[in-house]
């Protein structure tokens, strides 16, 4: 017996409108007719606005956001349907996406596709085109800036010294890290440097970085714009001073005897040996280093006794190395890259005179000095220092002099130099006020760089293609090593046309072979 598959058949009824034979459905009615009768994109804007800042092209996002879009990008389709979204609450989106329009006619066009179900078990589907008018709105960081009100947060950088090695450093500390990219302006004053910010938190990024890199403190305080008294808001504008500690590099320091017992039985009157995140103190008669917290100073703060314009220039007249010096107990660490020697010196203005009076130090700069050179120094002997400290100090505790630099001939030093430091450039340009006596500060800020190896580690050097190599003859062992080409970087400068000529070589190349 032969079994036969009857397969069910699904019956034909008229459309209840049109009569077109349709199969059944809880309507009645083909497609057509439900589309004619029942509109799914009703209640949905054709036309909408969004708004964009004319000046950073950027889209406004309700309720205060201001997102950067391309044309026809997601991050613009997003936007557009974040305004359709109370709209589309009782349908489904099924797609969405862009149709062209002249990137000049402040129209964007999204085509949406959404889906309702109109009756039981029937679900309609349907594509609605909605025209974006773009309007333009200063976004609240342009409007401050077009305002000359585009602050609203400011971190004051001072330090009240007479040499700006410390800002300097800072300088180049800043363009290392970046850390100054959220500033919206820069100002140098005379006592430092001011950071504009729009925020109060990239404000207190900033002096947070200050913090970590450098010794100093910060005083907070704010300022009240203005008051909504019906909203309750409020509108402030919030300062930083940042105090960065008085002392810098070369500077001759007198520390309490307490302190200095403190420190590993060190002399009173120390020199610096450079300022970075914490104070580096050297005794020159017996090559202690000490590094000083700033927190340390400013509980306990010493005063500088001498800076760099108050150094005399000397001429040493002989040099005795110290080979074995006997450390006394509590010492702390002593540097290794320094020796100790007895100089014996005389003002250069008074070399050949009968009356000439030498001095006697002792230095920690004995592996540079023989006799004949010419150092700056500062005469303790014949000075007359205002400080309370170095008052109270006896006499036979205080040298004759403090030698703080070999001097070298800066003219053939930078000339030999190949390497060169980046500025901090703000509306094309340099940050501070390039005169002749900050112009010699940045020149004596570059020779501590070649003297001392642990700055190079902490800054980017670069270098100079402007400078020719230096051949055999002209090395000369009299003056500090210069950084090496390993701590060198190269000054790249992305420019398109110089991309274009290059892609054109690489094109011409395999057609010559």
């Amino acid at each position: 017996m032969q079994s036969l598959d009857i397969k069910p058949t699904v019956g034909l009824i008229a459309c209840c409108e049109c009569g077109v034979a349709i199969e059944p459905n809880p309507a009645n009615m083909c497609s057509g007719c439900l589309r004619s009768r029942v509109d799914i994109t009703e209640g949905i804007t054709k036309q909408c606005t969004i708004y964009m800042c004319k000046f950073c092209d950027r889209y406004f996002v309700p309720p205060s956001a201001w997102m950067r879009a391309e044309l026809e990008s997601k991050e613009l389709l997003s936007i557009c349907l974040k305004k359709l979204k109370p709209m589309l609450t009782k349908v489904r989106l099924t797609d969405a996406c862009f149709v062209w329009t002249e990137a000049h006619s402040k129209r964007i066009k999204v085509k949406i596709t959404i889906q309702k179900e109109v009756f039981t078990n029937t679900i309609l589907q349907q594509a609605v085109v909605v025209e974006f008018t773009v309007h333009s709105q200063l976004c609240d960081d342009c409007r401050r800036a077009e305002a000359k009100d585009f602050w609203r947060a400011c971190v004051q950088v001072r330090q009240r010294a007479e040499f700006k090695k410390t800002l300097f450093y800072l300088e180049q500390l800043l363009l290392k890290h970046s850390a100054h990219k959220e500033c919206t302006g820069v100002k140098p004053v005379p006592t430092g440097i001011d950071f504009f910010f729009a925020k109060q938190q990239e404000a207190r990024t900033f002096v947070n970085f200050l913090m970590t890199v450098l010794p100093c403190k910060y005083h907070y305080a704010q300022e009240l714009v203005s008051h909504d008294t019906k909203n309750n808001t409020y509108d402030y504008k919030h300062t930083f001073c940042v105090e960065i500690v008085p002392i810098c590099r070369d500077n001759i320091v007198c520390i309490p005897k307490k302190q200095a017992q403190q420190l590993g039985n060190m002399s009173q009157i120390l020199l610096c040996l450079r300022v970075s995140n914490v104070i580096t103190l050297i005794d020159p008669s017996n090559l202690q280093l000490v590094d000083v917290q700033a927190t340390n100073f400013w509980r306990e703060p010493f005063e500088s006794l001498c800076g760099p314009k108050q150094l005399t220039e000397f001429y040493v007249l002989e040099v005795d190395p110290i080979d074995n010096f006997e450390r006394k107990a509590g010492h702390g660490y002593v540097s290794k890259k320094h020796e100790l020697a007895n100089v014996w010196l005389v003002r250069s203005d008074q070399v050949g005179m009968s009356d000439a009076q030498p001095l006697y130090a002792r230095t920690h700069l004995g592996h540079l000095l023989s006799p004949g050179d010419l150092v700056m120094a500062f005469d303790m002997k014949n000075c007359n220092v205002n400080n309370a400290t170095f008052d109270a100090m006896k006499i036979d505790n205080i040298p004759d002099a403090i030698i703080v630099r070999k001097v070298f001939d800066r003219t053939r030093r930078t000339a030999k130099r190949q390497w060169k430091l980046k500025r901090l450039v703000v509306d094309g340009n340099i940050v501070g006020n390039e005169t002749a006596s900050v112009a010699d500060e940045f020149q004596g800020f570059m020779e501590d760089i070649e003297e001392d190896a642990l700055m190079r580690e902490k800054i980017n050097i670069y270098k100079d293609a402007e400078k020719a190599p230096n051949v055999d003859g002209d090395d000369d062992d009299d003056h500090p090593e210069a950084p090496s080409l390993a701590e060198m970087l190269e000054d790249l400068k992305f420019d398109d046309e110089e991309m274009k000529e290059a892609a054109e070589s690489a094109d011409e190349e395999p057609m010559q072979e």
